[in-house]
């Protein structure tokens, strides 16, 4: 059979035209496979999660693929990318729908507070949040960014459009972060799995240079 270089999941909620052709841009000589065959998502060196739309429409439609197991195995033992909803999934519940995620990491998936949504001079945000944000690399306990930042500049600007956010119980696993109008978690990191809330396929260089930066990752 084919090698198969990436997999990216497909349980039928994510925007995976954008990222498959995003992938291959930046890594032509790979194999890219769209995939809701757990099977080849075991197979596959890397694993890319993506997602969009309600969480609890997410997480129904990866178990009636019966994808569970294989995103949970990829999550922990291959180099591992998440993006939005694939994001979110990842933690152990969510305030959209009342929806139980994957519980890999501990914490809370949060909707942003209405009371919050307006600037110090009163000027009213929007809920979703939607377009353009800078995202701020962790440093944390003065480690350098992680390696899916290199040649990314710290406050780079990356596509975002979400009505919830990341509130992990461990402080640690933030690797980036934004301001909406609050800091709030954009992007985690453990061993081998890094994931995002904003869209590094709708993200110009920046979001290309992740993608590259992600291919070429050995963790």
């Amino acid at each position: 059979m084919k090698k198969i270089d990436i997999a990216v999941v497909d349980y039928g909620m994510g925007n995976l035209r954008s990222v498959s052709k995003a992938l291959e841009h930046v890594a032509p000589t790979k194999t890219v496979l769209v995939t809701s065959d757990p099977e080849q998502l075991l197979k596959a060196e890397r694993v890319v999660f993506p997602g969009q739309g309600a969480m609890p429409d997410c997480m129904r439609e990866l178990d009636a693929r019966g994808l569970r197991e294989a995103v949970l195995f990829a999550a922990q033992k291959k180099p591992f990318l998440g993006i939005c909803i694939g994001l979110q999934m990842l933690f152990e519940h969510s305030e959209e729908g009342n929806a139980a995620g994957l519980g890999l990491f501990k914490g809370e998936v949060k909707r942003f507070a209405l009371e919050d949504m307006h600037l110090s001079n009163g000027d009213k945000l929007k809920v979703p949040h939607m377009g353009w944000n800078q995202v701020y690399q962790s440093t944390n306990n003065g480690v350098a960014p992680h390696a899916l930042w290199q040649g990314i500049a710290d406050g780079a600007r990356f596509y975002y459009v979400h009505s919830y956010y990341v509130q992990p119980a461990d402080a640690s696993l933030t690797a980036g972060f934004s301001e909406y109008p609050n800091r709030f978690t954009s992007a985690i990191a453990n061993n081998n799995l890094f994931a995002v809330q904003f869209h590094p396929e709708k993200s110009a260089s920046a979001g290309l240079q992740l993608l590259s930066n992600f291919v070429d990752w050995q963790p």
